[in-house]
C-alpha cells in the first residue's frame, strides 16, 4: 500500500496522480512493475498507423462513391452504390478481416496473415498493413460514402449550384469547385468521430490479425487486472481524442472560408 501510495487520502492520491501525470509519468504495472509508458510506446504507432491508413482508404473510395452515386441518382450506379454501403455496413470487421485473410494469405498468398512489419523494413511494413487496414477502411467506406451522397444530394439542389451551371461551368468544375466543397464540412465531422471509433474499435481488427496495438494491449491489461497499465492507456486515448477534435477544427477553417472569418 505504501509503495503505490494507497495508504494515503482519495484527495492526496489525486493530487499525487496528476502531477506525475503532468510530467509525463503514466505510473508502473501492477504486473511486471515496468513502466506504463514503455508499453504503450511500443504498440502505439501501429495503431495509431493502422488508423489514419484505414481513414485514407476510407476517403478515397468513400468519397468517389458518394459523389459519384449522388449524380447518378435513382441509377443503377446509385442502386449499386447504396447496396455495397449497406453490405459494408452490416458486415462486422472481424468477418471481414477472416475473409481477406482467407482469400489473399490462405489462398493466394499475397501477403501475411498476421503480425506487424518491421518500421525498419517500409515493404515488410506496408505488406503487413494491407489487410488490415483494408478490414478497417471499408467499413469506414461505407459511412463516407453515404454521408456524402446525403450532403451532395442537399447541396447539388441548392441555388448557387444552379447559379453556377447557369454561368456554363462545366459540371467537373460545378461538382468539385462548388459542390463538393460544401459537403466537406460534415464529412470531415463525421471522418473526425469515426477516427477516434476506429482506434478505440481496432481492437478486433488486432486481435484478428495479431498485430500489436493499443486495443490488444489494453484487453491483455484487463485479463491481466493490470488496473495501473489500463487507466494509462485510457489517459492515452483521451489526449489523442483531443488532439484529433484540434486537428477537425483547424480542417474546417480551410474548407469553409465562414469559419475562418468568425
Amino acid at each position: 500500500k505504501e509503495e503505490l501510495g494507497l495508504n494515503k487520502s482519495i484527495f492526496a492520491q489525486y493530487v499525487d496522480y496528476m502531477w506525475n501525470l503532468a510530467q509525463g509519468d503514466l505510473g508502473r504495472s501492477l504486473v511486471n512493475r515496468a513502466p506504463n509508458w514503455e508499453q504503450i510506446q511500443f504498440v502505439l504507432p501501429h495503431t495509431l498507423e493502422l488508423t489514419f491508413v484505414s481513414i485514407l482508404i476510407a476517403l478515397l473510395l468513400g468519397i468517389p462513391t458518394g459523389v459519384i452515386t449522388a449524380v447518378k441518382r435513382n441509377t443503377w450506379v446509385d442502386y449499386l452504390g447504396r447496396i455495397l454501403s449497406l453490405a459494408g455496413l452490416s458486415a462486422p470487421a472481424f468477418y471481414i478481416g477472416i475473409l481477406l485473410i482467407y482469400v489473399f494469405s490462405v489462398r493466394l498468398g499475397l501477403f501475411p496473415a498476421i503480425g506487424a512489419g518491421d518500421f525498419s523494413d517500409p515493404v515488410d511494413n506496408l505488406r503487413s498493413l494491407v489487410l488490415p487496414a483494408i478490414t478497417l477502411g471499408l467499413v469506414e467506406t461505407a459511412y463516407v460514402a453515404r454521408m456524402t451522397r446525403s450532403v451532395m444530394l442537399n447541396v447539388l439542389s441548392d441555388d448557387y449550384v444552379r447559379t453556377a451551371r447557369a454561368k456554363g461551368l462545366t459540371e467537373r468544375v460545378v461538382l468539385i469547385k462548388h459542390a463538393l466543397r460544401a459537403a466537406l464540412v460534415p464529412i470531415v465531422s463525421l471522418v473526425g468521430l469515426f477516427t477516434v471509433g476506429l482506434i478505440g474499435s481496432s481492437v478486433l481488427t488486432e486481435e484478428v490479425f495479431a498485430r500489436p496495438g493499443l486495443g490488444s494491449r489494453m484487453v491483455g491489461a484487463t485479463e491481466q487486472r493490470d488496473y495501473t497499465l489500463l487507466q494509462a492507456i485510457m489517459v492515452v486515448y483521451a489526449l489523442i481524442i483531443v488532439f484529433i477534435n484540434i486537428i477537425v477544427d483547424l480542417i474546417y477553417t480551410l474548407v469553409d472560408p465562414r469559419v475562418r472569418k468568425s
